[in-house]
């Protein structure tokens, strides 16, 4: 590619498809990489559990009477959360929002971990979402820095790196559970990272293109930045080369009735396995919504048709079953890492999971009441928090943050550590 072709792709914030790795520089650009701990012996376990933090956004978000307590407080008067096995270990807040959503509809999801707002705008461009920060910060020390998941395959979920572009989730559950414990191809491996090294030099030859042809000193920046994230991702990728795989025995359930069911369920338990064999410390879910019928347990309809429920108790009843299902497999996932023992705790103790979503009524798609969870991570939980005005979930983000030792003064519409979270 000549430098005047990637210029235009990197304007564009499309990847280029002319290398015979078709994804490389996607996949590359889409990962802001700091690499902290190369000198880490890969075989050496932690001396004291890691921190890891897990997003979960229900693009679809919750039907409100049924997740909100009806007495404050007291979860086991919430229809969704009454049979949560881990109430002592998890919050749920309320009067939570993203500033700048109202007229943005599904285009809300873009921003559920930047806060970037007016993503229905043709000349939105999105900012760096909080897994990507943290990162950064701890994703040199696993295999992967971060898994991005999601429900099926639309090119776009919860991540967006530091230029705004989105990073392609996962989602094809054997090819996940392959990536993390199959057997690595060494020959095919390090032919990879030798075509890889083969593009990078093109690139250094490109920008050498671009600074003789004076281009603005901006430009020149995004450039290197790009650069060095992809050389990075190829020390990283070397360091682990010849570490092998934890062997794991292949838990996924391939129940075909319930499929939209066992997808959820599948993706959930690979979450799990990455976070107790320590191959990850950041993961996104998407749980983004789909055309057509899906089917759960005594339910048969289209997830995105029953959101627009219109008030009608028939479709209520119908989305409520789908919702149940969700929380049914949110329940499990939490109890199980609360099950797994790690040092004086349990995985849950040094997880952060946060549930969360773009909508607070899909019906209306308003973006206001957010559904939050945050459960595990050591906190000393407080069963349910009620602001006592709107309050931007930026400034929660923040926070979980600063409790991760990055040093932000804002992120997206938060200003202020309001200090939601008990330590």
């Amino acid at each position: 590619m000549n430098a005047q072709g990637f210029q235009q792709a990197f304007d564009e914030k499309a990847p280029s498809d002319r290398f015979s790795r078709r994804d490389f520089l996607k996949a590359g650009a889409a990962l802001p990489l700091a690499i902290h701990s190369l000198g880490l012996r890969a075989a050496e376990a932690p001396k004291t559990p890691p921190k890891r933090v897990m997003f979960i956004c229900n693009s679809l978000g919750f039907y409100e009477p049924n997740f909100f307590p009806k007495t404050a407080g007291d979860l086991a008067t919430s229809t969704y959360l009454q049979d949560l096995k881990v109430k002592h270990k998890a919050t749920v807040f309320q009067n939570l929002y993203h500033p700048g959503m109202e007229t943005s509809n599904h285009d809300s999801e873009k921003s559920f971990l930047t806060g970037a707002p007016g993503p229905e705008s043709p000349a939105f461009v999105n900012s760096v979402s909080l897994d990507q920060i943290l990162a950064q910060r701890m994703g040199g020390e696993t295999r992967f820095p971060f898994l991005a998941l999601s429900i099926y395959d639309r090119g776009w979920g919860c991540s967006w790196n530091s230029r705004g572009i989105a990073i392609p989730p996962m989602h094809d559950e054997a090819r996940i559970f392959n990536k993390l414990f199959g057997e690595e191809d060494l020959k095919a491996k390090k032919k990879q990272l030798t075509d890889d090294m083969s593009v990078i030099a093109c690139l250094h030859r490109d920008l050498e293109a671009l600074k003789a042809r004076n281009t603005y000193n901006a430009q020149l920046d995004s450039y290197r930045n790009v650069i060095r994230e992809l050389e990075a991702k190829i020390k990283h990728e070397e360091f682990w080369l010849h570490t092998k795989k934890p062997i794991i025995t292949n838990t996924l359930s391939e129940d075909k009735e319930f499929e939209f069911s066992t997808k959820i369920k599948n993706l959930l338990e690979l979450s799990k396995l990455a976070f107790r064999t320590d191959s990850t410390r950041v993961i996104t879910f998407s749980m983004d919504w789909i055309y057509g019928a899906i089917k759960v347990p005594g339910a048969t309809g289209g997830w995105h048709t029953l959101s627009h429920h219109g008030g009608q108790p028939d479709a209520i009843d119908q989305l409520s079953r789908v919702e149940r299902d969700i929380m049914t497999h949110l329940n499990q996932f939490l109890y199980d890492l609360d099950q797994i023992e790690e040092g004086s705790g349990t995985l849950l103790d040094n997880t952060t999971v946060v549930i969360g979503s773009n909508f607070g009524d899909a019906s209306n798609h308003t973006c206001n009441n957010l559904p939050t969870i945050v459960a595990g991570g050591g906190y000393r939980h407080q069963s349910q928090t009620v602001l006592e005005k709107p309050t931007a979930l930026c400034n929660l983000y923040l926070e979980l943050l600063h409790k991760f030792n990055i040093d932000f003064g804002q992120f997206g519409s938060g200003k202020q550590d309001l200090e939601l979270l008990k330590g």
